[in-house]
């Protein structure tokens, strides 16, 4: 993550409007790829997702001349590739089974749970801990929709109540926003979102219980004895070394070294070298029980490392034009809560939601004269200075950004690389469109519109 995020609403260039073609193609292969043509898709989708991610950087640094975003992007998609590798290495690492009755109220428990933990060690750090056991736990019935749920819970909106929770809410903090506020000001959303969707899950979960007839011996076994494995304790240490080293922040401890850019931005590299090699030492001295037991192998994290490459310099022009028009004295009237609630979120459904989160919230800052660089003016905006409508305005931001990432595979990180996992396991996932309109747009969206009408508007 870089230290002082791009801001993408102020560019010297023209970019035309055309050179969003090659973000649009990659997300439509993403969508339809393992529908109509997987064989083809499968094989050579890395080198696709490369290839238009360079072809794009290629046009910025050859025709507008530009390094300076390239580079940041490049930055920040390290940050989060080398931040998913190592807790993607740590969690499996760790083998957590339990042999027990897998009834709604449990697998809700479970969720919840993840939904508590993500605040603490991210959304993808809770993920990546929790999908193995959730689907061994239901394996004698498990369907697309205990994933899809997972997701949405475990996944996005569970990590709303700290800024270690999602990557948006981490570079609010960064830039000023107080560590409590998101538990101070997001805590009502965050139990109508959470609780909402277990709610949804319990008895949909019902319905396929009251259902599903077991294999023999099947029902038997998991109500003989309720039973709980743990394997791979050592690996907590090196998940917590990963998940502290997120605060070696040059911008926080001037002693860091550090790599300069434009504008003061500070690249960090000492974080991820951390990173690289708790992750390394993890593997190396990892419990073979455990990594045996969770069928552990790079493909998943591979696969969400190459196609996010192709995203994130895709999608740079995107973020720009958006940002453009966002900026527009035409636009800027227009923005209002409700108004940045919307739009962060939809953008966060399709683009990366940390940029997304960063640009809208200094448009949001510059609507009333504050400058989204000072920390000091950030710290004021989070406290409803000069008037309370700023406190609302941060909090439409926060919200959007985080839970609209549920809204398709790409929307946030952890998205990808549980289907990724849960395929790998044998779960038959709902491809890119049915994921939206079968889910989504089904379960997610109604809860979105009542948080909006409850909190937002």
């Amino acid at each position: 993550m870089l230290e002082a995020s791009v801001l993408l609403a102020v560019t010297p260039h023209d970019i035309p409007g055309y050179l969003i073609f090659p973000f649009l193609l990659l997300i439509g292969l993403i969508a339809t790829g393992p529908i109509f043509f997987s064989h083809f898709w499968h094989k050579y989708y890395k080198a696709i997702a490369v290839g238009l991610g360079l072809l794009v950087l290629a046009y910025y640094l050859v025709v507008l001349q530009d390094t300076h975003l390239p580079a940041e992007t490049l930055a920040e998609y390290a940050s989060f590739a080398i931040l998913l590798s190592a807790l993607y290495v740590a969690a499996g690492g760790i083998y957590i089974n339990a042999n027990a009755n897998a009834t709604p109220l449990i697998n809700v428990a479970i969720l919840f749970l993840g939904a508590c933990l993500a605040n603490v060690i991210g959304t993808t750090g809770a993920s990546l801990l929790l999908i193995r056991p959730f689907i061994r736990l239901n394996n004698h019935r498990i369907q697309p929709y205990q994933i899809v749920f997972f997701i949405f819970v475990v996944s996005n909106a569970g990590g709303m109540l700290t800024p270690l929770g999602d990557p948006p809410l981490f570079i609010g903090f960064l830039k000023g926003v107080p560590f409590f506020w998101t538990l101070q000001n997001l805590f009502i959303p965050w139990i109508m979102a959470v609780g909402g969707l277990c709610l949804i899950f319990f008895f949909r979960d019902r319905m396929n219980k009251v259902g599903y007839q077991p294999k023999p011996g099947v029902k038997e076994k998991i109500e003989a004895k309720t039973e709980f494995y743990f394997t791979g304790k050592r690996n907590i240490l090196w998940l917590a070394v990963i998940i502290g080293a997120t605060f070696l922040n040059p911008s926080s401890f001037e002693w860091l070294p550090y790599i300069p850019m434009e504008g003061g931005i500070k690249v960090s590299f000492v974080r991820e070298l951390v990173q690289l090699a708790a992750a390394a030492f993890c593997f190396k001295f990892a419990s073979r029980t455990a990594l045996n037991g969770n069928h552990f192998s790079f493909e998943p994290i591979l696969e969400v490392v190459f196609l996010f490459f192709g995203i994130f310099f895709t999608m740079m022009p995107a973020l720009q034009l958006s940002a453009e028009l966002a900026a527009s004295p035409q636009f800027s009237g227009y923005l209002t809560p409700s108004m940045l609630y919307w739009t962060t979120g939809s953008l966060s459904g399709v683009l990366d939601n940390a940029p997304t989160y960063a640009n809208f919230l200094s448009l949001g800052m510059a609507k009333y004269g504050m400058d989204y660089g000072s920390i000091h003016q950030v710290q004021q905006f989070a406290q409803g200075v000069p008037n309370h409508a700023t406190l609302v305005t941060l909090e439409a931001i926060s919200i959007g950004a985080v839970l609209f990432g549920a809204m398709t595979y790409i929307g946030n990180g952890p998205n990808f690389m549980v289907k990724a996992i849960a395929e790998q396991a044998g779960v038959k996932m709902p491809p890119f469109f049915t994921y939206v309109y079968k889910y989504s747009l089904v379960y997610l969206l109604p809860i979105l519109f009542l948080i909006w009408l409850l909190v937002i508007r």
